[in-house]
C-alpha cells in the first residue's frame, strides 16, 4: 500500500507570484483531512522563474515535489506527467491559478467517500470573462454533437480521483491529450460536486484563441471519427445531386430545351466541387497526421529536472 494517502497536483505556467499562495492554500485544505500528502507541482517549460518559485517550496516542505518539463508541452501533457509521479491513495487535479479553491478539497473527498471514484467540480458563477464562457460553451456544444458524449462547461480541472482510476488514465499513451476526454472514456463511477469559482490570482489566462482553437480540434479529432462520417455524407449528396443534373442535361439536349451551352455554371461547378474535394482532403490529412504523430512513438513529454522525487 502507498505511503502517501493524497497527492495534488497543478500543472504550472506563469505562475512565478502564485506558487507560494497556492501551496500555502493546498497546505491548509489539505491538513484538515491528513498531513500524509504531496503536492505535485509541473512545471510546464514556463517563460518566467515558475520554476524557481516552486523549488522554494520544495526547500520549505519535502512533501512539495517538482517536476521541471524540458519545453512547454502544453497543459494536458504537464497534467500527464504529474499523474505519473503520484503516490496517493487519493489524487486531486487543479490549476495553478486559484480560480479554483483548494478550501474546496475537503468537500472534494467527503463527496468521494459516499461510494464515488471520480467527483468532479461544477463551477457556480463562473468568474471568466464573456468572451472565454463563450467560446468555452461553443466548444461543448461541438464537442457533444461529433463524439456523441454529454459533457458541461461548467465542469472545471478540480476534481478528485481514486488511484484505480489514475492507474488506468496512466496506461493509455495517445499523443493527443486530453485529460478530461481519458476521464470520460474510463467510466467508474462519478460525481459532479457544485463548487465556488473565484477570480484568477494574478495575470490573464494563457490560453489565446490559437490555442484554444488548436486544442478543440486536436481533442475532436481524437475522440470523434464523425467528421469523416459527414463529409462522407456530404460526398454522396454532392454525387447524387450531379448525377440528378447529368439526366436532366441528356433530356433537355434531346428536347432541344438548352440552345446555348453553361460556361459560368461550368467554372462554379468546377470550383466548387473542387474546394469540397480540398476539404475532404484537409480533413482526412488532420486525422492521417495523427496516425503519424501517434507510431512515431515519442514520448509524451520529457523532465529535465525532478525536487522532491524519490
Amino acid at each position: 500500500m502507498s505511503s502517501v494517502f493524497m497527492s495534488i497536483v497543478s500543472p504550472v505556467y506563469r505562475a512565478e507570484n502564485i506558487v507560494p499562495e497556492l501551496v500555502r492554500r493546498i497546505q491548509e485544505s489539505t491538513s484538515k483531512i491528513t498531513e500524509d500528502y504531496e503536492i505535485i507541482l509541473v512545471c510546464d517549460g514556463s517563460p518566467d522563474n515558475s520554476w524557481g518559485a516552486i523549488k522554494a517550496e520544495c526547500k520549505k516542505d519535502k512533501r512539495v515535489k517538482g517536476i521541471n518539463l524540458s519545453r512547454n508541452f502544453g497543459q494536458h501533457y504537464a497534467i500527464t506527467a504529474g499523474m505519473q509521479y503520484v503516490q496517493g491513495e487519493w489524487i486531486v487535479l487543479m490549476d495553478c491559478d486559484l480560480q479554483d479553491r483548494p478550501e474546496e478539497i475537503p468537500n472534494l473527498y467527503a463527496k468521494a467517500q459516499e461510494g464515488y471514484d471520480i467527483v468532479l467540480a461544477r463551477r457556480v458563477n463562473r468568474r471568466d470573462g464573456f468572451f472565454k464562457i463563450a467560446m468555452s460553451k461553443s466548444f461543448h456544444a461541438v464537442f457533444d454533437w461529433l463524439s456523441g458524449m454529454k459533457t458541461d462547461s461548467a465542469i472545471s480541472n478540480l476534481s478528485i480521483y481514486k488511484r484505480s482510476v489514475i492507474d488506468t488514465i496512466n496506461k493509455m499513451p495517445e499523443m493527443s491529450r486530453s485529460f478530461d476526454s481519458l476521464v470520460a472514456y474510463v467510466g467508474f463511477n462519478k460525481a459532479i460536486l457544485d463548487c465556488d469559482h473565484s477570480e484568477r490570482y494574478e495575470g490573464e489566462s494563457s490560453y489565446t484563441l490559437r490555442k484554444a482553437l488548436k486544442l478543440a480540434f486536436d481533442i475532436i479529432i481524437s475522440n470523434s471519427n464523425k467528421p469523416l462520417r459527414i463529409i462522407t455524407g456530404f460526398g454522396f449528396c454532392f454525387s447524387l445531386i450531379a448525377f440528378i443534373l447529368a439526366i436532366y442535361n441528356v433530356i433537355a439536349n434531346l428536347l432541344g430545351l438548352i440552345t446555348v451551352e453553361g460556361y459560368t455554371t461550368t467554372v462554379f461547378s468546377v470550383w466548387f466541387v473542387g474546394g469540397f474535394i480540398l476539404m475532404v482532403l484537409g480533413v482526412l490529412g488532420l486525422y492521417i497526421g495523427k496516425i503519424f504523430d501517434q507510431v512515431k512513438g515519442r514520448p509524451l513529454y520529457i523532465v529535465q529536472e525532478e525536487v522532491n522525487v524519490e
